[in-house]
């Protein structure tokens, strides 16, 4: 009998709870799925600690992730942005896989260093380096990729994709990292952005090819914000919004924006693709379905993607019955954890993360220059 992947979780928060509530559904709805043992998980906070390890059913906690990184088969990097690269890379020269929440890292610089251990990973050991892109495991995409691949759109012309919040539209909504650009990298850009980016390019680089160059602009609205329990203001050092223009290896234009300034969206990530025979919209607020324009149709029709032949829908429930955002955690924590298991590649890569990473900063630099930034 396989003896289990052990686990060790860095961070117990948001991401901590969505990638800890997948591992626990996994043995229930993807009995296939490799055996997990949910180790440790790590962060500073003791008390917190304890309370996230019983309530997500981790056998123990840790305080430093140095004191993890050579005992466990699968190190899960959930942490804020500037603990990505450190702890990453220790872990792959420990010989564990390592998965890592998006973006890949603040700066390209520590994406290329991640990127580049990842591969003597893979070449000493079969390593397997993953990043946290979830969007490409909803069903939904799925279905729009193989509608892609087949050529049921033809030559793509567009590409347009927005991630747009209103979570920092009151000016006195409190700092957090995320607004801190040591910690960060980026704002709007790097939190919402990196998925557009990475969802572009994982439905039409295929038949499209990949970004050649890119235009960019960045805003930051409110400069300073108060810090929680203080009578204090710190400084915004990150964008709360972009926009950017594109162009594709084919000549296909894109064109992309997010924003934690759109009043009344909570999280609307929207798609569209038209080409030459067809067009199709997705919106992760409507995440079961698909809006899709074919052939001779006149107009879009809704796409229901429920059936149990479409992808990952046959291990949940009968056609019809709608799953959530929590689901996509599951899908692509299955597919990791597979690779792990066999030693097989996994797609979202540090090598394809680090590609994302590469636009993200042709856009700044773009946003700096006031020029097109070509990628080489």
């Amino acid at each position: 009998m396989t003896e289990p992947l052990t686990v060790g979780v860095l961070g117990y928060r948001f991401m901590g709870k969505a990638h800890s509530n997948a591992l626990a559904r996994l043995p229930m709805f993807f009995p296939d799925a490799p055996d997990v043992e949910r180790s440790v998980i790590i962060g500073r906070d003791e008390e917190a600690l304890a309370d996230a390890a019983e309530r997500f059913g981790f056998e123990s906690t840790a305080t430093d992730w140095r004191d993890v990184v050579d005992d466990v088969d699968v190190f899960y990097n959930l942490g804020p942005n500037h603990l990505h690269a450190e702890p990453s890379i220790a872990a792959l020269e420990a010989g564990a896989h390592v998965f890592c929440e998006k973006p890949l890292a603040p700066t390209l610089d520590e994406a290329e260093a991640m990127r580049d251990a990842a591969r003597d990973a893979a070449r000493d050991a079969d390593g397997v380096a993953g990043c946290a892109f979830n969007y490409r495991f909803v069903p939904a995409i799925q279905y729009a990729k193989g509608l892609i691949e087949d050529g049921e759109l033809g030559e793509i012309h567009h590409v347009r994709g927005r991630y747009l919040q209103d979570w920092l539209v009151d000016p006195e909504a409190p700092w957090a990292w995320r607004m801190e650009k040591e910690y960060a990298g980026s704002g709007a850009l790097g939190d919402l952005g990196a998925h557009t980016v990475d969802l572009a390019r994982f439905l039409v680089g295929e038949v499209a090819g990949d970004i050649e160059r890119v235009s960019g602009h960045l805003q930051t609205f409110v400069d300073e914000r108060p810090v929680p329990g203080t009578d204090e203001y710190k400084p915004v050092t990150v964008d709360d919004a972009y926009t950017a223009q594109a162009e594709f290896e084919n000549g296909a234009v894109g064109s992309f924006e997010a924003s934690r300034f759109a009043n009344g969206h909570k999280n609307d990530h929207t798609i569209e693709i038209q080409g030459s025979d067809g067009s199709l919209k997705f919106s992760l607020e409507r995440l079961n379905e698909l809006e899709v324009m074919t052939g001779d149709s006149r107009g879009y029709e809704t796409v229901l993607v429920t059936d149990e032949t479409d992808p990952y829908v046959d291990h949940w429930w009968p056609p019809g019955h709608v799953i959530g955002w929590e689901h996509t955690f599951v899908h692509e924590n299955y597919e990791f954890l597979s690779a792990a298991a066999e030693g097989s590649e996994f797609s979202p890569s540090f090598e394809e993360a680090y590609e994302v990473q590469e636009i993200l900063d042709a856009i700044e630099r773009s946003d700096d220059s006031g020029e097109w930034v070509s990628l080489d």
